[in-house]
C-alpha cells in the first residue's frame, strides 16, 4: 500500500514539473516577436521617415527641372519657294535654280540647323505657287496688294518651347512672302530672340526687316542679319557658318 502511494506521489510531481516547463516555454515565446511581427514593425517604423525622404527628393527634382528650363531651345523656321511650288515639266533648272530643291533659303536654313542643332520647320502653303518665276511674282504681287494671309499646311506644334528662332525668307516684292506673315501672326513671339537670314536679288533686304518687326513687336530681333544674293546662296556655307559663330553658337 505504501509503495502504491509513493508511485502516485511521484507521478503527480512529474506532471506538475512538465506543466511548469510548458508554461515557461509559452512565456518565453510570448516575449520574442515572430518574423511577421518584425517586418510589420520595420514598415511602421520606416513609414515615419518617408515624408522627410520624399521632401528631400522633391526639392532635388525641382532644382533639376529648373535647370532644364533655363536651357535654350532653338528653331529654324523658313519659307522657300522650292518647298512651295509645283514643278512644271519644262522647268529650266539653269534659269530657275531657286525653285529646284534645295532652294536658296532651304540651303541656308539647312546650314543654320547643322551649326546650331536646332529643330527645322518649313513654312508651306496649302496652295503651291507656280514654278515659273514671272507667274510666281504675279501671284506674290497679287497677295501683297490684297494684304493676304495664305493658308499654311501646318504650324509649329508648340512655339513656347523655343527661346531662340532663326527666321529665313526670300525678298519678294521688296518685302516678304505673305505666307511668312501668316506664320508670324499665328504664333506668339513675345520675348523670343529672333535672328533673320535672307536670300535676295538687287533689292537687298528692302523693307523686309520693318515688315517682320511690325508683325512680331514683342520679339527681340537682332540687328545682326545674314543676307546674300540669290546667285551666291549655294556657295555661302562658310559665310553662314562664320555668322553663326559670331552669334555665339
Amino acid at each position: 500500500m505504501k509503495r502504491l502511494t509513493a508511485l502516485l506521489l511521484a507521478f503527480a510531481l512529474t506532471f506538475s514539473l512538465a506543466a511548469c516547463e510548458n508554461a515557461g516555454q509559452r512565456n518565453a515565446n510570448s516575449s520574442t516577436p515572430n518574423s511577421s511581427e518584425i517586418l510589420l514593425a520595420e514598415e511602421t517604423s520606416g513609414a515615419s521617415q518617408v515624408p522627410e525622404a520624399n521632401a528631400e527628393t522633391s526639392e532635388t527634382a525641382g532644382e533639376l527641372s529648373s535647370d532644364s528650363e533655363e536651357q535654350s531651345n532653338i528653331l529654324v523656321a523658313y519659307f522657300s519657294w522650292a518647298n512651295n511650288a509645283i514643278l512644271a515639266e519644262d522647268v529650266d533648272a539653269v534659269a530657275s535654280p531657286s525653285v529646284i530643291a534645295p532652294g536658296n533659303v532651304q540651303q541656308l536654313a539647312g546650314w543654320v540647323q547643322e551649326e546650331t542643332g536646332a529643330d527645322l520647320f518649313s513654312i508651306r502653303v496649302t496652295e503651291p505657287y507656280p514654278s515659273d518665276w514671272d507667274d510666281c511674282l504675279a501671284r506674290a504681287n497679287q497677295e501683297r496688294g490684297d494684304n493676304a494671309r495664305p493658308e499654311l499646311v501646318e504650324n509649329v506644334e508648340d512655339l513656347s518651347q523655343y527661346d531662340t528662332i532663326f527666321l529665313g525668307y526670300p525678298n519678294w516684292w521688296y518685302g516678304v512672302p505673305m505666307a511668312l506673315l501668316t506664320f508670324l501672326e499665328s504664333n506668339d513671339f513675345s520675348g523670343k530672340q529672333v535672328y533673320l537670314f535672307c536670300s535676295h536679288g538687287t533689292g537687298g533686304l528692302a523693307n523686309s526687316v520693318e515688315i517682320i518687326t511690325e508683325a512680331i513687336p514683342g520679339a527681340e530681333i537682332s540687328d545682326n542679319i545674314f543676307d546674300c544674293y540669290e546667285e551666291e546662296a549655294p556657295s555661302s556655307q562658310a559665310d553662314i557658318q562664320s555668322w553663326i559663330a559670331g552669334l555665339g553658337y
